[in-house]
């Protein structure tokens, strides 16, 4: 890992803090699915996960470190806590990894040492020295954290960091844990790290924040114009309580004003060469994928991302966009991968063409995986005159986001109308084989067909969330909706995508219920083997 100073480093933490996000759950190859294409955006190092944590967690941050952590690929990091277990394990999935980190942390401030660890200072101060020299054992980039260090007291934290880069922490990261923070404070605390830490020099600074008050990205912004210089960030700002920085914002925030940052960092103020390692036009396709996969849509307003970012409605802005978009747009759309590029398929188009775009779109598939799309494809394009890469993605991504095969779907039926009342057929094949088919009356079309669901599956659950968005524009636009059911505190999240809302609806649902239905089934095997 380079530690040079005229660039800032982009730590991504989708796959471990974004996660930790209610309903955010991803299985192993929606983990891998990610992290391949975080590779593709150029991040310097992914959090891959909590090793420790469970064993699909170790074996998401091994399969990762095997098939991402590449020589020219990111640095494949894992979370451990201050504890000898949680530090071997994170060392032990990440041996495949050619570039690999441990991330080890221990809270400093005095309420967290009070109340959480009932430890005195000068213990976390020890058990941080001996943890990182035993992380050190394993490999030589180190990563330390002291939780909730914008709440410890400042001097304590001089002390904490300076004897945990002695033992060889090479990366020290300071935490707003409790998104706490205001951007000129966040400041001071990096400049008073950066003058009263005597080796800070032999470290990287970075910065990790929660978004509680939204200044997540305003306090990151500041932490780099005072000398921290890798950001801990996630797509579309997701994780747990009001989520993280936001990647995509910090990206395009330094990208957009790189004349304002550039004297910061050292460099001219007209220095032309990027100051991330991050390829911009990749963004919006991770930002759907993330979305799609973890059933955590994005808000409309939502900055760089959503999809009114680049939208006008006022007359006034419009006539400017019309004449000059820089009138009112101070990024152009293609810069994060936003296109309206058509590809020149259709029904008659071959494999090996479907193929090909998918691969020129970022898409690598296993062969199983590109029959189960190509299928797909073949379905759409018999109903639509022209197919988006948008439209492309959506089923791509839809395939690749599958749930667990337990019940699948195989009919559904609705009767509706102004003076009908809706009901809903459908036919679903449980995990034995069996055909079984119900019927229900519902307030609407989507409702009749979730009871009817609900009658064949029998798995009790709360609906908490039922979204749609059209992919692309026109009457014949592939429909994408997102579930979220929850049992148990637990949250489940499913989708699909389909030119039919009433079809796209149902799988979405079943998807749900399958991951909903498996992990029930996950829990009886252990119990039983318990």
């Amino acid at each position: 890992m380079t530690t040079n100073s005229e660039r800032i480093i982009i730590f991504d933490t989708t796959l471990r803090d974004g996660e930790q996000c209610p309903g955010a759950t991803l299985n192993i190859d929606e983990k891998l699915t990610i992290a391949k294409q975080l590779a593709r955006l150029g991040v310097d190092i992914i959090e891959a996960g909590f090793a420790v944590a469970s064993p699909g967690d170790f074996e998401a941050v091994s399969k990762i470190a095997q098939t991402v952590g590449t020589e020219d690929g990111p640095v494949i990091c894992s979370l451990a806590r201050a504890i000898k277990n949680d530090i071997k394990a994170a060392a032990d999935a990440l041996q495949p990894a050619l570039k690999a980190r441990i991330h080890t942390f221990i809270s400093t401030s005095d309420i967290h040492l009070k109340y959480q660890l009932k430890k005195t200072r000068e213990e976390v101060l020890s058990i941080a020295e001996e943890m990182v020299a035993y992380s050190k054992s394993f490999m030589s980039d180190v990563e330390f954290s002291p939780m909730d260090a914008v709440r410890s007291d400042p001097e304590y934290l001089y002390q904490v960091l300076e004897r945990v880069i002695a033992a060889g922490a090479t990366t020290v990261n300071i935490p707003d844990t409790v998104g706490y923070t205001t951007p000129s404070e966040f400041g001071a605390l990096i400049k008073g790290i950066k003058d009263n830490v005597p080796n800070i020099d032999k470290a990287i600074i970075s910065v990790h924040g929660h978004n509680d008050l939204g200044l997540a990205v305003a306090n990151f912004l500041e932490a780099v114009k005072n000398g921290a210089r890798q950001l801990e960030c996630t797509i579309n700002g997701i994780g747990e309580r009001a989520g993280n920085a936001s990647l995509e914002e910090l990206v395009m925030a330094l990208h957009v004003r790189r004349q304002y940052f550039n004297p910061f960092l050292g460099r001219a103020v007209d220095s032309e060469p990027p100051l991330t390692n991050i390829d911009t036009k990749q963004i919006y396709k991770t930002s759907r994928l993330v979305s799609n996969l973890t059933g955590m849509l994005v808000q409309p307003n939502k900055a760089i991302v959503g999809t009114n970012a680049f939208a006008h409605e006022s007359g006034i802005h419009q006539d400017g966009v019309l004449k000059n978009k820089l009138t009112y747009e101070i990024m152009d759309a293609q810069s994060i991968g936003l296109t309206e590029n058509q590809i020149v398929l259709g029904k008659h188009s071959g494999r090996n063409a479907f193929r090909t775009r998918l691969k020129e779109l970022g898409f690598e598939l296993s062969d199983l995986e590109l029959n189960k799309a190509f299928i797909r494809f073949k379905e759409v394009a018999d109903k639509k005159k022209e197919i988006s890469d948008w439209d492309l993605e959506a089923l791509v991504n839809d395939e690749i986001q599958q749930a667990p095969d337990l019940f699948k779907l195989e009919l559904v039926q609705v009767s509706c109308g102004s003076n009908a009342n809706p009901t809903a057929t459908v036919t679903l094949r449980n995990p034995q084989g069996e055909e079984l088919i119900d019927a229900a009356i519902g307030t609407g079309p989507v409702d009749a067909v979730y009871k009817a669901i609900n009658r064949v599956v029998n798995v009790p659950n709360n609906l908490i969330e039922f979204s749609v968005q059209s992919v692309t524009a026109g009457i014949d636009a592939i429909g994408e909706v997102t579930i979220r059911l929850k049992y148990e505190d637990k949250i489940y999240s499913g989708h699909s995508a389909n030119t039919d809302i009433i079809v796209a609806s149902a799988q979405a649902y079943v998807n749900a219920l399958n991951r909903l239905y498996g992990a029930l089934l996950n829990k009886n095997r252990q119990q039983i083997t318990a």
